[in-house]
C-alpha cells in the first residue's frame, strides 16, 4: 500500500491538530481530505482537512510590493525555500488494536508524528465503519464550514466508494445527514446546498 507523506504535526489537542508541510507538498492534501497519524503500534488517528493556510513571511512581503516578480523567483520561492504551510484538521476517529471507532481518540498524536493522506481503501474502510458515527464532530464544530467540508468529504468518499463498486454509499450519507438535522433547518440547508453545488 503505497503511504503519501503530507507532513508533519506542529500542535495537537483531542479534538484537532495542525500539520506543517512546505508549499511543494500542497497538490496532494486538499480541504475535505481524509488523513491519518499512526502512532504505537496499530494506533492511528483520524481526521478532515478543514483549513488551508500558507503564512506570510519577511521576503514574501518584499517581493508582493515589487513591480515586476519574475517567474524564476516565485518558483524558487515555492520549491527551493521553505514557505510556511498549515493544514488545519479536524479529529474525527481513531482506529486500536484493529477497530475504527468514530470516538475521539484517548490521547493526541505528539509533535512532528507524520501525517499520510489516506488511501481509498483506507477511506472506504473509515467511512463504512459503524453508521456515520463521526459526523457528529462535524455537526458540533460550528466555527468550521460546515456545509462545504461535509459535500467536500461526502464528494471524495463518494469516489472512493464508487471506485470499489458502492455507488449507494453517497446516498446513505446524505440520507444521515437529513436524519441528523430535522432539527436543525438552517444547517440542513446549508449543507443540501453545499451537497448540491460540489454535485
Amino acid at each position: 500500500m503505497k503511504q503519501f507523506e503530507i507532513g508533519r504535526l506542529l500542535r495537537a489537542g483531542t479534538t484537532g491538530f495542525v500539520v506543517g508541510c512546505r508549499v511543494a507538498q500542497i497538490d496532494a492534501p486538499s480541504f475535505g481530505a481524509l488523513v491519518r497519524v499512526p502512532l504505537d503500534g496499530d494506533y492511528q488517528v483520524y481526521g478532515l482537512i478543514h483549513d488551508i493556510h500558507i503564512d506570510d513571511d519577511g521576503l514574501v512581503r518584499q517581493l508582493v510590493t515589487a513591480e515586476e516578480v519574475e517567474e524564476a523567483v516565485i518558483a524558487d520561492n515555492r520549491v527551493n525555500r521553505n514557505v510556511p504551510l498549515e493544514l488545519s484538521v479536524l479529529t474525527i476517529g481513531y482506529k486500536l488494536d484493529g477497530k475504527i471507532s468514530h470516538l475521539l481518540p484517548p490521547r493526541p498524536p505528539l509533535s512532528l508524528d507524520v501525517i499520510y493522506l489516506c488511501t481509498p481503501e483506507e477511506v472506504r474502510q473509515f467511512t463504512s465503519s459503524g453508521r456515520f458515527g463521526y459526523f457528529r464532530h462535524l455537526l458540533r464544530a460550528i466555527d468550521l464550514p460546515v456545509g462545504e467540508l461535509l459535500a467536500a468529504h461526502i464528494q471524495q468518499a463518494g469516489m472512493a466508494h464508487a471506485e470499489a463498486g458502492n455507488a449507494q454509499w453517497k446516498n446513505d450519507a446524505t440520507q444521515e445527514l437529513i436524519t441528523l438535522l430535522r432539527d436543525d433547518y438552517a444547517t440542513l440547508m446549508s449543507v443540501l446546498g453545499a451537497l448540491g453545488d460540489a454535485g
